[in-house]
């Protein structure tokens, strides 16, 4: 529903995860007899949960850790993991630096050129470990690390940028074509980021194998604050779930849609699931993990933009392993950790026996559920009010 802003103008209402709440079930399961699996491309994994490309997030040891507890982490080529033989002196200085400085000084890291040799080495540490490698790039490099990471046995490439669309212009360039990369690349690609009905349509057309969601809700990012882009988390993953279905009664192909970033707690992934997500991909909650290379630091893909940077350096800390994050047991009482506990338990109360089922669980526009009967966590900032 449209509200009209001014004479003649009307703006549309959307919803992001803290204005909305899951209506459990008439049937209740047992959280041990629900499925959290989900498939792609004829792939299946048990983990709905992908860990984003950050470099603060996923190296080569985080996603071999990631893979062998049935999840997926994805390895930015863009990033120092392929700029630098080891990056663990750049990174262990970033971690040091002030916040003042942190950005000047992600600029400086990432203006060493990108050596293409790394991009096979680290995609073969990742395959000799016997998990699934997934590698992420921006489109102007898609050919050719593509192509790179497919020979050296890659199974997932993913596209990333700020907005991805079908139809983009540019005089300086020639714009991807991700209908011709699909038909280049052996391997599933998957494409974002987008947040609209009509982009999500056109790009499942061209042949990707899975769609990402989300424009600058990520913890470290900055894009809503610098351009004013961005559509709440809720209302963007059921409007591309929604071109999903459409496209999947036209042609009889399922592409999975991800709802990428704004997720800090259980209780978001499985609203994003709820809103029709098929799986999600998270940072800053991986990015507290002892696994991780950033040292309890995180970072946007965008910060270090020498032009205009669009993320910043936050600083989440170390609150546990990744197996503990993920899978549990949690010691923390917010809800960052045990997520799929969290997914499962969920679940359980909606009577979703599956992840199919749990995208059809009913949703209600609830601006006080985070806040309702907690003034106690409030004043002590514990909980649900921790931060």
């Amino acid at each position: 529903m449209s509200e009209y802003i001014s004479r003649g103008r009307k703006a549309r209402r959307c919803y992001g995860f803290d204005e909305v709440a899951l209506v459990p079930g008439e049937v209740s399961i047992d959280p041990f007899d629900v499925d959290v699996s989900w498939d792609v491309a004829g792939m299946k994994f048990d983990v709905p949960i992908l860990a984003a490309a950050m470099d603060g997030v996923v190296d080569t040891e985080f996603a071999i850790a990631m893979g062998k507890l049935g999840g997926l982490a994805v390895l930015n080529l863009d990033g120092v993991q392929t700029r630098y033989e080891d990056p663990s002196s750049v990174l262990d200085e970033l971690v040091t630096v002030s916040a003042e400085q942190a950005t000047k000084l992600l600029q400086s890291i990432y203006r060493e050129p990108i050596k293409e040799h790394l991009i096979e080495k680290r995609v073969t540490e990742i395959k000799s470990a016997d998990v699934p490698a997934i590698v992420s790039c921006i489109p102007q490099n898609a050919y050719r690390f593509g192509d790179i990471a497919q020979n050296a046995g890659v199974d997932i490439l993913v596209v990333q940028s700020q907005v991805s669309t079908v139809r983009h212009y540019s005089t300086r360039y020639e714009p991807l074509d991700f209908e011709k990369l699909c038909t280049m690349m052996k391997v599933p690609v998957f494409v974002g980021n987008t947040v609209t009905y009509e982009a999500s349509y056109e790009l499942m057309n061209t042949g990707i194998a899975a769609l990402l969601v989300g424009i600058g809700p990520g913890a470290a990012c900055t894009t809503r604050g610098v351009l004013g882009i961005g559509v709440p988390q809720v209302t963007a993953t059921a409007d591309c779930a929604a071109a999903r279905d459409f496209y999947y009664k036209q042609t009889g192909r399922y592409v999975p849609v991800i709802t990428d970033g704004g997720m800090t707690a259980g209780g978001d992934i499985c609203k994003a699931i709820a809103s029709g997500a098929d799986a999600v991909m998270i940072g800053s909650a991986f990015a507290r993990a002892e696994e991780t290379p950033g040292g309890g630091f995180h970072w946007g893909m965008a910060t270090s933009n020498e032009n205009l940077p669009r993320g910043t350096r936050i600083k989440v800390g170390i609150t546990g392993t990744l197996e503990q994050i993920l899978l549990g047991p949690a010691v923390m009482d917010d809800g960052s950790q045990n997520l799929i506990g969290a997914l499962r338990t969920s679940m359980g109360a909606l009577g979703a026996k599956n992840i199919r089922e749990m995208q059809l669980a009913r949703i209600i526009i609830a601006p006080s559920i985070q806040t309702e009967g907690k003034v106690f966590q409030t004043a002590q900032r514990v909980g649900m009010r921790k931060h």
